[in-house]
């Protein structure tokens, strides 16, 4: 379930103004909290890294490691890589589409409902056949740095075949051996989170933002982060209104929690 954009704002701004320690506008608080949840989704991996090193509670709802994947779970994609041209190599990345769920060939500037790529999971391939032939079982693709991919054809006991391809993964393109592979492609990779939005509508004589639910987009963490959020755009806030009892207040919470966390 995914936090409520004006119960955060709504909450931020009773803070703030009980405190009559400033006010933060919309504008403000929608690249603020856009800031905050890229800060929380980027920690994850991070967190979980630390987690896969530590033994985990065998109970339900304690394991941390389950608990972490649960809160990315939901930004996970699979999409197929068409080629940059027909039948050559390489191959392009998969973007979502927010209303039809196709994936579309990526671009650095996704329109309006399209999810962005983030972080590159498992790339596999799948041999092509004709019906009434099954489908092959894909196979995964071995990533390799620029030195490996470029010298591991050099023998015939190493070099990549369909059955063991490799790719190399560079300026947001793929290139896999071996060539004769021209199509088959797909990936798994995590999607960008959305930028929040608070929107409004100012009604006419009257100089009072009224939330509009209908344009404004909601946090995509899980709802158990909305504490953290909070805490996270007050962080933000006292620099935004140079208060820094509050930046001071806000960091030691931040921080509390992340030892917590991590202990």
């Amino acid at each position: 379930m995914a936090i409520n954009v004006n119960n955060v704002y709504r909450t931020v701004l009773l803070i703030l103004n009980q405190e009559q320690r400033g006010y933060i506008t919309p504008d403000e608080f929608n690249k603020t909290a856009t800031q905050v949840q890229l800060d929380i989704f980027e920690r994850y991996f991070e967190d979980l890294n630390q987690q896969l090193r530590v033994p985990q509670a065998d109970f339900d709802y304690s394991n941390r490691q389950t608990d972490i994947d649960d809160k990315i779970e939901k930004f996970k994609c699979i999409g197929s890589c068409p080629p940059v041209s027909v039948g050559v190599q390489p191959f392009s990345l998969p973007i979502v589409d927010d209303l039809t769920g196709a994936t579309v060939v990526y671009d650095d500037a996704p329109s309006a409902g399209q999810f962005a790529f983030y972080r590159l999971g498992t790339v596999t391939y799948t041999v092509p056949t004709n019906p009434p032939m099954p489908p092959i079982k894909p196979v995964e693709i071995q990533r390799l740095q620029r030195v490996e991919f470029y010298n591991i054809d050099k023998s015939d006991l190493t070099a990549p075949s369909e059955n063991f391809p490799v790719y190399l993964y560079e300026s947001g393109k793929l290139r896999v051996k071996p060539i004769s592979i021209t199509e088959g492609i797909e990936a798994s990779f995590l999607r960008k989170p959305k930028n929040v939005v608070w929107n409004f509508d100012i009604p006419a004589g009257s100089v009072t933002y009224v939330y509009n639910p209908s344009t404004s987009v909601d946090f995509e963490l899980n709802s158990s982060e909305q504490t953290n959020v909070i805490t996270r755009i007050l962080l933000y806030a006292g620099i935004v209104i140079k208060d820094p009892t509050i930046i001071q207040v806000a960091a030691q919470q931040i921080q509390q929690e992340e030892q917590n966390a991590k202990s």
